[in-house]
C-alpha cells in the first residue's frame, strides 16, 4: 500500500482532531500546544494518495503524538503520547511506519528508551509492539501509571 509518513503541521490539526475524535475546543489546544513555539509535544502524519482516500475523502490516515522526556536512570526518553491508524487501514504496515518514525527520531536526539502506554483491553495492539521486541514494564519493573488532576492538582499545588 502506498502512504507517506511526514512532520505534522499546524494544517493537520482538524484531521488529527478528527481522529482523536475530540471538540473544536480541543483542536485549538493542539493547534496551541503542539504548534507554537515552544510545543508540548511533535506530530507525525500518514497520509495516502488522492486515489487511496477514504469514502469521506480523507487523505490522512493515522498520526503519532511524542514528547520528549527525561530518565533519572536512563536518560533521554521519547514518550509516544498517541499511535493510531483508521480501521480501514490497519494492517498494511501504517502503524509499524508511525511508530519507527518515532524511533528514529529518538535515535536521531540521543533517547535510550521510547516509552509508551496501551490499555489493557488492546490486546491487538500490545500483541504488536511485543512482536516489535517492546515489553510490559508494568509486570518487571512493579511500576503503577499515576495521576493527579482537576482540584486534586489545585490541592497539590498549593501545598
Amino acid at each position: 500500500m502506498d502512504f507517506s509518513i511526514r512532520a505534522a503541521n499546524l494544517d493537520d490539526c482538524k484531521d488529527i482532531a478528527r481522529m482523536i475524535m475530540v471538540s473544536g475546543h480541543v483542536r485549538a489546544h493542539l493547534e496551541t500546544d503542539g504548534f507554537s513555539k515552544n510545543p508540548f509535544f511533535h506530530g507525525i502524519i500518514a497520509e495516502v494518495p488522492e486515489q487511496h482516500r477514504t469514502r469521506e475523502g480523507h487523505t490522512k490516515i493515522g498520526y503519532a503524538l511524542y514528547f520528549y522526556s527525561y530518565s533519572s536512570w536512563k536518560g533521554r526518553s521519547i514518550y509516544m503520547e498517541d499511535l493510531y491508524v483508521m480501521p480501514e487501514f490497519r494492517g498494511k504496515g501504517v502503524g509499524k511506519a508511525l511508530m519507527s518514525k518515532v524511533a528514529q527520531l529518538a535515535l536521531a536526539a540521543g533517547c535510550h528508551q521510547l516509552n509508551f502506554t496501551v490499555l489493557d483491553w488492546n490486546k491487538p495492539s500490545m500483541d504488536f509492539y511485543l512482536s516489535q521486541g517492546c515489553f510490559d514494564v508494568t509486570s518487571s519493573l512493579g511500576y503503577h501509571c499515576m495521576r493527579c488532576e482537576g482540584e486534586a492538582l489545585e490541592h497539590l499545588a498549593q501545598l
